[in-house]
């Protein structure tokens, strides 16, 4: 891997490797080739720091995170007349930065300044991260339910549901690499694909006709170029790079691979199997699963080491998550030789489990009626119960115990009377009105009012939710709520998002004080 040191004024150090530079641009050209907001910077010179420059205004950030998840970023909350003002690139960064957070991007110490500073080893952390969402989006079971073929004979379809996509992209290339009768398994993304080898077999496998075995025969550097031709052949976008692969570059060739099963994954469910994941997705409850997202959301945004959420509820089934979580929201909490990693038998979960509720009960949290058990048998909502808890907990630990009739008090003492709610539950909240005047307090410039509607019917009513989180994350608040709460008037997440506005108020202004001092 080439890698580029680069020293900063403060004497620190940091390297970065130009063969991802060049990857990552090359992406970005590709997806965004008919971006007319972005036409005037693409494409991105991949040989140089071009994408370091190009980034500083967040329009690009905001591009690539809307792939990654689409609606993610509300496109009218992006500025993207130019030229941009200070402000407006700041707010775009602020956005850019708050919703990569909400799509599972870990954030920590990464500020607008950093990025506009063109601080290499922070700006292509962040850029990797939402290529890799954007790129694995579709390798996990829900969307591809043929993935269950890749479940083993002492394993329950959970097992499977939690496993992160990298660990299934290797379980995929293995399935087919056995299937080809080949005497080798890959378990990594570097050492074991340096050699080209495996590609070679894998994409002969998917699609015979298309992909010979010829590269067998050939130098590893000759042998990569075969492999690229192959598969741009079954339709995989070039990014990918022969020398990336002679040189076992670990990200490049996760990308690569999930980019190989995107195109064509070579599995076929039987009916049996098929029945099976229907019924697993005909389960969710769409409540549940909108709660499920805002705290696989939120669990995800404190950076819980070893700790990342793929699917919460079977992430939680084994104690060990949920001790984690409690210790990073109280450290010393948890006594870690009360708890047992890996946790591979029943009673073991159950333990573990029961120890997690245990000290649980020290965050002054309601208990009732669950158990260990209920934990480690998946019961969805008790587990979600615990987890709301523990989340309201965290984001209204600055504003004390408050109850909602406080919180909406504070919130209407901002907003003009005729926007005022009667409560969380109020009809009048799914307009978003409440929330754009509340917003508009914090700072006047952040709402374009041209697109606030009224909020009479239901695509007025999504309109100004979708944008009303857009605004706020473009001003720097952290939001964990999705629009359909807006909409459906969940009245408890509405009093959190409510909360959490008020207490970036205080924030903001604070930072206003200080840059005019």
């Amino acid at each position: 891997m080439q890698a580029l040191k680069v020293e900063k004024g403060d004497g620190s150090h940091h390297t970065y490797s130009q063969d991802e530079v060049s990857s990552f641009c090359d992406h970005i050209n590709y997806y965004l080739r008919d971006d007319k907001d972005v036409a005037d910077i693409l494409p991105l010179d991949p040989e140089t720091n071009d994408m370091f420059i190009k980034v500083g205004d967040g329009i690009l950030l905001c591009k690539i995170i809307n792939l990654a998840q689409n609606g993610a970023i509300d496109p009218r909350a992006i500025n993207v007349k130019k030229p941009l003002n200070i402000f407006n690139e700041n707010i775009n960064l602020n956005l850019a930065i708050q919703s990569a957070k909400s799509i599972g991007c870990v954030v920590v110490n990464i500020r607008p300044d950093l990025i506009k500073d063109k601080r290499e080893h922070i700006i292509l952390g962040l850029v990797w991260q939402i290529i890799k969402i954007q790129t694995t989006k579709m390798v996990n079971l829900k969307e591809n339910p043929f993935l269950i073929r890749l479940k083993k004979e002492d394993e329950e379809i959970g097992d499977i549901l939690k496993l992160p996509p990298d660990q299934l992209l290797l379980r995929w290339f293995n399935h087919h690499l056995k299937e080809a009768k080949s005497q080798r398994q890959v378990n990594n993304f570097d050492k074991d694909l340096q050699d080209g080898e495996n590609y070679i077999v894998l994409l002969n496998q998917l699609d015979k006709n298309r992909c010979s075995l010829d590269g067998l025969g050939q130098d590893p550097e000759n042998r990569a170029k075969i492999i690229i031709l192959n598969a741009e052949s079954i339709g995989v976008p070039k990014f990918m790079r022969p020398i990336h692969i002679v040189k076992g570059n670990s990200k490049l060739n996760l990308l690569f691979c999930a980019q190989i099963f995107n195109a064509c994954p070579g599995l076929t469910p039987s009916q049996d199997d098929y029945e099976k994941t229907k019924m697993l997705q005909e389960d969710d409850d769409p409540e549940s699963s909108m709660d499920e997202r805002v705290f696989k959301m939120w669990i995800n945004s404190l950076n819980i080491e070893d700790g990342y959420i793929n699917n919460l509820i079977e992430d939680m089934r084994d104690g060990i998550n949920l001790n984690r979580l409690l210790e990073k929201l109280k450290p010393q909490t948890i006594n870690w030789r009360n708890v047992k990693i890996p946790a591979k038998s029943r009673i073991i979960k159950v333990q573990n489990a029961n120890y997690s509720l245990e000290q649980a009960k020290t965050f002054k949290i309601t208990l009732v009626n669950v158990g260990g058990v209920d934990f480690v048998d998946g019961k969805k909502k008790l587990i979600l119960g615990v987890i709301w808890q523990l989340f309201r907990l965290d984001v209204l630990k600055t504003m004390g115990d408050q109850k909602d009739d406080q919180i909406l008090e504070a919130a209407n003492k901002k907003v003009p009377e005729a926007e005022r709610l009667a409560s969380f539950k109020d009809p009048k909240a799914k307009t978003s009105h409440f929330f754009f005047r509340l917003l508009n307090s914090i700072e006047a410039r952040a709402i374009d009012w041209d697109f606030v509607q009224k909020g009479e019917t239901p695509e007025e009513i999504e309109s100004n939710a979708k944008y009303v989180i857009s605004v706020a994350r473009r001003l720097g608040a952290t939001v964990f709520l999705i629009w359909e709460q807006i909409r459906d008037g969940k009245a408890k997440m509405l009093a959190v998002f409510t909360a959490s506005l008020l207490h970036f108020a205080e924030d903001y202004k604070a930072a206003k004080l200080g840059h005019a001092e």
